[in-house]
Parts: C-alpha cells; structure tokens; sequence
C-alpha cells in the first residue's frame, strides 16, 4: 500500500482506526440510532475540529481525515457518510462562526455531542447552486427561512443543519445559517431510501424562526462559504472511493484463492489475474492523488479546487471500475443481496454525484487549464 504522504501520526492513526473500526462491521444493517452511537464512541470526531476548540491536532488536517474516511469506508459506507457530513457541516462554523459561535458548538462537535449536516442542495439546486432558492428574509432581530431542501445526508439523526438560503440577488445574494432541528418551522419531510444505507432526507422549513447569532459570517458570504468548504471535504470523497475499492479488492482476492473452478482456484486463470492486476494499480493511483491534494491543503495553499477535483474524479470513476471486476470474479456469488462485494456495488455508485457529479470535476478541471 502507497504510504509515501502519510507521516509517523499518519500512519499510527491508520492503525488505531484499523483496529477500532472492526465494530463497524455490518453483521446486518445498523439502525441510524445504533450508527449515531457507534461513530461518536469510536472517538474520532476530535480530528474535524481545531485542538482551540477540542480537537486532536492544532489544526484540522485534511490527510487525517482522508485517512479515517479510508477505513470508515472500508468497513460500513454509512458510518464514513456519518463522520464526513458531521464535518462538511460543521466546517462552516470553522470557518465563518464568531468567537461565541464556535465555542458554543465546536467543542460538542468532537464530543459527538451535537452532530451537524449540509443542507444545500435543493430540488431544483443541485450542481447548479446559483439556481438556489431557499429564502431568509429579517423578521425583528432574526430571520425567518423558507424553502426545500433535498438529498440532504444526516437528516433525521442531526441536531444541527448548516443551511445556505438567499438573502440577496446572483451568486453573492447567498447567506449560511446555523438551524437546530427543534427550531420552530423547521422539519424533516421525508427520509429517502437510495441505493445505499445512510440517513439521507428532505427538509421543508416554513417560516423557519432563527435568532441573528445563527447567521455565519456576512450576509452574501454563502456561496464563498459553500465552496470554500467543498474545497476541504472533497478530496476525503475520494478516499472513501479508495476505502470501497480496497475492501473489494481485498474480497476478490481472498474468493480467488479459495474458490475452485475447472479444478484450480480462480486465482490461476489469468483473466481473473488481469482483473486484480488493473484494479490494484487503479487503487493505488487513487489514493496517491486523494493523498496529494489533502497535503497541498494541509501545506497551506488556500485553494485545491482543481487538484480536489482532479482527485475526486478520478478515484470515484475508479472505484466503480474496480468494484465491478471485483464483482465479477465472484461470479453469481457477487450478485447475492448481502454480499459485501454487492452491498459495496450499491454503495460506491453515490460517490460520483455527491459533493459534485464527475461532469462538474471535468468542467472544474478543464476551465482550471483553459483559464
């Protein structure tokens, strides 16, 4: 396995997540209950926030976040779904909440005491977030918010929503909010079954009533916030690819060995070689640009849109290719409901839509080199 970007405390936190991981492994689907408890005791919610504010590390490091979403990813997808959102949305308050703000909330976020989601997309507001229209309009000393939002990860288990709605006119008419799931107005519409298992939902806020002090940073600072924050958390998308892909890498493998056909494991037919071959070398790949990109941030470069894009689509493309050559060599045993390498074939597919589909990390990329 490529370690050549992973550090000393890297490389410890890989081991220590490999080893405490192990629980999460599905011996039948975790109710989102029983999933909110497990992620918050295994302890790693310290490595979303800042050692200012009861975080593991002086400062939120993208590579250890690659790293842990690596392993969730390897064992249960909606447990790294679980950690990742908690940070996507929490990161905002990170980056735009005031002093009181923060420490009211960030310290909570280690704890898993709070537990946050992203609340963007909406139904007609995807890809396209200029097209938002979820509104927040003054009422007294606050703000009262109206609107739909939709494909919305942790909705249903979160006790706080980073919401982005409009304040103003075009890209810069945009404004976050802070909204607890008990505010007045504010409800979860639907839970949503996907292909997938993770708590994923709709959220109608009608007249929503929040306080000023929920507002992060300046008005029309929303889309910069969004943006901003995607830069960080999309390169960690790619390293949940990589986790889906090594767990079914690694099931291919072992089912070569032991599974006989025409009187030989299939591990000796050099089809099912050239499989593993072409899907390891994929990997490895993968996570050298997902580590390449965290470091670049972690380094100090304000903006990685390009090279989190470039990470992103690639391994996610990847990791698709490769769960499916992993499932064939099981052959009719690959398709069986329950199957890890059938559960991780549902669960990888998401990966190329959310957090921008692989079509808007090509228009990233390209416009990056055609300026």
């Amino acid at each position: 396995m490529s370690a050549s970007f992973l550090s000393s405390i890297h490389l410890e936190l890989r081991a220590r997540a490999r080893a405490m991981f192990t629980s999460l492994e599905p011996h039948g689907p975790l109710d989102d209950a029983q999933l909110k408890a497990e992620v918050a005791r295994l302890g790693f919610y310290p490595y979303l926030v800042p050692a200012s504010h009861g975080g593991a590390l002086p400062k939120v490091d993208v590579l250890s976040i690659c790293v842990l979403r690596e392993e969730l990813a390897y064992r249960n997808a909606a447990a790294d779904s679980l950690f990742a959102v908690q940070g996507l949305g929490s990161h905002p308050v990170l980056l735009a909440g005031n002093e009181a703000q923060q420490a009211a909330l960030l310290p909570k976020v280690a704890k898993g005491e709070v537990l946050f989601a992203f609340a963007l997309t909406e139904p007609e507001a995807g890809s396209d977030v200029g097209a938002l229209s979820t509104k927040a309009e003054r009422h007294g000393d606050g703000w009262r918010i109206t609107g739909q939002k939709r494909f919305i990860s942790n909705a249903g288990v979160a006790t706080h929503y980073t919401v982005f709605a409009r304040t103003g006119d075009g890209p810069k008419g945009i404004s976050a909010f802070v909204v607890p799931a008990d505010a007045k107005g504010f409800r979860v519409s639907r839970q949503m079954e996907l292909m997938g298992e993770h708590p994923i939902g709709e959220l109608q806020l009608e007249n929503c009533e929040v306080p000023d002090s929920a507002r992060l940073g300046e008005l029309g600072q929303g889309m910069k916030l969004a943006l901003s924050t995607l830069d960080v958390f999309r390169s960690t998308v790619g390293a949940a690819a990589v986790g889906m892909a090594r767990r079914a890498l690694d099931e291919a493998v072992s089912y070569s060995k032991s599974r006989k056909q025409f009187g030989a494991p299939l591990a000796e037919l050099s089809a099912v070689q050239a499989l593993i071959a072409d899907s390891a070398v994929e990997l490895e790949a993968s996570r050298l640009l997902v580590h390449q990109a965290a470091l670049t941030k972690d380094q100090g470069q304000a903006r990685v849109t390009y090279e989190a894009a470039v990470a992103k689509l690639f391994s996610t493309e990847a990791a698709q290719r490769i769960v499916d050559r992993c499932l064939q060599v099981h052959g009719g045993n690959g398709v069986v409901k329950g199957a890890p390498v059938e559960r991780l074939y549902r669960d990888v597919r998401a990966l190329r839509i959310y957090e921008g589909a692989s079509e808007v990390q090509r228009l990233v990329i390209a416009r990056h080199l055609l300026g």
